[in-house]
């Protein structure tokens, strides 16, 4: 099995539901975003059009991250997701540096000191949710692996309103998502860095 997601750029309309719904599922602190939807403006005047691009952790089959962690803390698991244990986690940040796609985040002093609410006062919901982090080091998107594990989708795709949001076993020719990219033409993002993204999108 090799999990992946396949991102409808034609369906996303940049209602940010997914960053909601990953922050909501994580309880990540202020400032920690593993999925956020980019927009540009593509074209040229009089025919302007808004595009909107979901970006994450594209869990790579041949992640930069995990070569270069020197304490073994980045690893890929059989099904393809790529996970940090922190408390293997050292904080060199040796990768967020080796991540083409800066889709890592590092946890710094005091970060979990403070809520969306400013001094030390935290929500109940922050109270259950920041002791799953650490501070000092580095955290990423995981698929929502505890979800995975009980045969859920992803947080950010179950909410997606417009389905633009697809996941599934890309090793199975069948899925849902091999046939959309077949059918489609999905393409990974930045093929040149050859790190094999279990992410595609379809134009």
């Amino acid at each position: 099995m090799h999990l992946g997601m396949v991102i409808d750029l034609k369906r996303c309309v940049g209602c940010q539901a997914c960053t909601i719904a990953c922050k909501s599922e994580n309880g990540t602190p202020p400032g920690v975003l593993f999925t956020k939807v980019l927009d540009q403006v593509a074209g040229e005047y009089p025919i302007v059009k808004k595009k909107f691009v979901p970006v994450l952790c594209n869990h790579c089959q041949d992640a930069p991250c995990v070569r270069v962690c020197p304490t073994g803390a980045t690893t890929k698991r059989e099904d393809g997701l790529v996970l940090v244990d922190h408390d293997k986690c050292v904080g060199c940040r040796a990768c967020y540096v080796a991540c083409p796609y800066k889709n890592r985040v590092f946890l710094k002093k005091g970060a979990l000191k403070t809520g969306y609410f400013g001094g030390n006062q935290m929500t109940p919901f922050e109270k259950a949710k920041y002791p799953k982090w650490q501070e000092g080091t580095v955290v990423k998107c995981t698929f929502c692996v505890e979800r995975v594990d009980q045969g859920l989708d992803p947080s950010c795709v179950q909410t997606c309103p417009a389905d633009a949001r697809i996941f599934g076993d890309l090793s199975d020719p069948n899925s849902k998502v091999s046939r959309l990219i077949r059918q489609r033409g999905g393409y990974q993002p930045q093929p040149e860095n050859n790190t094999e993204p279990s992410v595609y999108y379809l134009e």
